[in-house]
């Protein structure tokens, strides 16, 4: 009997998070190659009229958990509820995403289910069978490991479900289909409320006004040689006159000048835009994990040898704080042409 590809397709007040049609993706491509279906679990308080959607990203089942104790993101109640699909379905694999509730979600129910799990991955595929050491149709999930300076595949050593997180920006959502078919299934949950020791009493949103950087168009990124805040204003000042979304290595957000949410790399956020602009970036490995797939990647550095120009696609050796500030006003009076 197949047992599936499942994924948990996380939702926020009733809106699909694109890292859950990401790992829809690929759990498409796992899924053909092991010839099984694609199965959403789909956890909320009236949200079934999002299953649809699921559906058009590639989903073939969606299970919608429907229920009142699910109105607001708390471990256990979630917990609870995605176990009990596990439990009961016994699925091939289940991918989460590496995010807030991913991360949370994910080794809860890797304890209770006493499976492994794999966390951050930046690739899955399915074992061919050609390696006499792995069977055939295995899920291999690689991550960075030691500090990114080598990638880990690993696979799960017991029988059973196969878990793994992924990061966000990782994976290729497919093309929306609306024209796919597919089955809605209601599932009901009995809840042990006598486990709700957490209660949500409140919900304060800081607005930031900032777009996610792991869905923007172009980010300009700003590394060590861009050296202070005020560097930081000239790719601000640059940023917007591309409409784009600053962001930074990990050297500057030790240092205190850019909050965690705007890191690009291991310990960051992994991006793929359009467009990336790595202003005084050195390009150390753990950078790189998080931009590397970038449609253009376009380097500013000092040093001529520095490693991001080994994946830039065009280079410029200088100043950045020179060479910004003329890139802000060439393109100002390019776009008012």
């Amino acid at each position: 009997m197949n047992k599936n590809v499942y994924v948990f397709a996380e939702q926020r007040e009733g809106v699909i998070q694109p890292v859950a049609l990401e790992l829809l993706g690929k759990a498409r491509d796992l899924a053909d190659v092991l010839g099984e279906k694609v199965v959403a679990i789909l956890a909320g308080y009236q949200i079934a009229d999002k299953a649809n959607e699921l559906i058009a990203y590639g989903a073939d089942d969606v299970i919608v958990v429907d229920a009142p104790e699910l109105k607001d993101y708390i471990t256990e109640q979630y917990t609870q509820a995605v176990y009990t699909v596990i439990n009961e379905m016994n699925p091939n694999v289940v991918l989460f995403g590496a995010n807030t509730i991913g991360r949370d979600l994910a080794p809860r129910l890797s304890a209770r289910l006493e499976k492994g799990l794999t966390a951050d991955c930046t690739k899955l595929e399915i074992s061919d069978g050609s390696d006499p050491k792995l069977e055939a149709k295995k899920l291999m999930m690689t991550r960075p490991a030691f500090g990114g300076n080598l990638m880990a595949t690993i696979v799960a050593a017991k029988e059973g479900v196969q878990m793994a997180t992924v990061r966000p920006g990782v994976m290729q959502k497919k093309d929306k289909d609306e024209s796919r078919k597919g089955n809605v299934i209601s599932y009901n949950v009995t809840f042990d409320p006598s486990k709700f020791a957490v209660k949500l009493l409140e919900t304060v949103k800081a607005d930031k006004g900032l777009v996610d950087i792991t869905e923007a168009k172009i980010l300009v990124s700003g590394g060590r040689g861009v050296g202070c805040k005020e560097g930081f204003d000239k790719l601000t000042a640059l940023a917007q006159v591309l409409d784009a979304e600053v962001s930074s290595s990990r050297a500057m957000v030790d240092a205190g000048i850019m909050p965690h949410d705007r890191q690009v790399g291991q310990t960051g956020k992994t991006v793929r835009p359009n467009l990336y602009f790595a202003m005084g970036i050195s390009g150390a490995i753990q950078h790189l994990a998080g931009m590397e797939e970038s449609d253009l990647i376009i380097a500013v550095n000092k040093d001529k040898f520095a490693p991001i120009f080994n994946v830039a696609d065009m280079g410029i050796v200088g100043d950045v704080n020179k060479i910004v500030p003329m890139l802000t006003d060439r393109l100002q009076k390019e776009l008012k042409k």
